[in-house]
């Protein structure tokens, strides 16, 4: 027993030890990030080719017993805190408070962040775009029910540039109030948590139970949380901030649920050699026109990583296209295919070249 306590005693010493050491370095470190930013002179702040940098060295360098995602998540968090001695960022989300589009931006900027609930995600693109705040973050996409087509349209005008992307795992719980005892009438949630839990509910719930979409799974929780009767599907971030219990966790029929998001600014991000470059493209509305736009890609052994199709709204079955391809626009083999890309399409519009998501 006494060696026991001896050797906790001198495991607990070294450990103040250290954390006395990494407070240091801690300190030492968001003092040269504030130099930095007065030898900036109040340019951007945020970097997010330097910030994936520095991510992808960490997890390199890192040799356990943490994993690389791990380290990445504080070293994150660290940076995070250090951009804020220079000026904390706002964040525009579609809220409520608890959306899972605001933890993608904790995610992606860190808790030092200022993440603000919009109404819509038209009005956070509108705040970015007006500079009232500095960046967007709106999902893109669902490994389970596709593209979110509203983002997809919002890009087609915008002159905000992608600079950033998240991936998210996305799991939804069925929540409602502890103290509620009637029978669940309704469940509340966003249309594409209904499509990822379709199946789930058709076995679990009785019929007549009605499901009505609202903006977010966060209104969901908040409406949920005033209403008895009423369920919401959820994640863990709105089932807190609503006060809900969880009538069963992890319900989504696809297990791997993930959301990717995209993160807009105003600004090009320069390359790292771990890049995604995305795109919209119009085609002449004639036979073989996609296959004309495919062709220069393929042609100069750049990799397409997406195509989505979306009607052009200006006029009847005219579509564009959404293209992701790996490598940055400044790469050599992107140079020349979106030179041919451009002598071929009726329209071209680079949405931005970006780190691919590290974390």
């Amino acid at each position: 027993m006494i060696v026991s306590e001896l050797l906790l005693k001198q495991h607990r010493d070294a450990i103040d030890d250290i954390d006395g050491q990494i407070l240091n370095l801690l300190n030492q470190r968001a003092s040269h990030a504030h130099t930095i930013g007065e030898i900036k002179g109040g340019g951007v702040v945020y970097r997010p080719e330097r910030e994936a940098q520095v991510l992808r060295r960490i997890k390199a360098l890192n040799q356990g017993p943490l994993s690389g995602e791990s380290v990445a998540r504080l070293f994150r968090e660290v940076m995070s805190e250090c951009l804020a001695l220079e000026r904390p960022l706002s964040i525009a989300y579609l809220g409520p408070e608890g959306t899972f589009t605001q933890l993608a931006a904790i995610k992606h900027f860190g808790h030092a962040a200022h993440t603000v609930a919009c109404a819509s995600v038209d009005e956070a693109f509108r705040l970015v775009e007006s500079r009232s705040l500095d960046y967007v973050v709106a999902p893109v996409e669902n490994s389970t029910e596709g593209a979110v087509g509203r983002t997809l349209d919002l890009m087609m005008a915008t002159p905000l540039k992608i600079c950033g992307e998240v991936v998210l795992r996305v799991h939804h719980h069925l929540l409602r109030r502890a103290d509620d005892t009637l029978a669940i009438k309704r469940v509340y949630a966003h249309a594409q948590a209904l499509a990822q839990c379709h199946e789930w509910l058709n076995q679990n719930l009785p019929q007549g139970v009605e499901r009505i979409s609202v903006a977010s799974n966060a209104e969901a929780a908040r409406l949920a949380s005033q209403e008895a009767g009423a369920a919401a599907l959820a994640g863990q971030a709105a089932a807190e901030r609503y006060q809900l219990g969880k009538i069963a966790e992890n319900i989504e029929d696809e297990p791997n649920n993930t959301t990717r998001f995209l993160v807009l600014g105003h600004q090009e991000v320069g390359p790292t050699g771990h890049d995604k470059t995305s795109l919209i493209v119009a085609a002449p509305n004639r036979a073989g026109a996609l296959y004309s736009l495919l062709a220069p890609i393929a042609e100069h052994g750049v990799s397409m990583t997406k195509l989505e199709s979306r009607p052009a709204r200006a006029g009847l079955w005219e579509y564009v296209y959404f293209i992701d391809m790996e490598g940055h626009q400044q790469d050599p083999g992107l140079v020349t295919a979106l030179e041919a890309l451009h002598s071929r399409a009726a329209l071209v519009k680079i949405l931005g070249s970006y780190p691919i998501a590290v974390i």
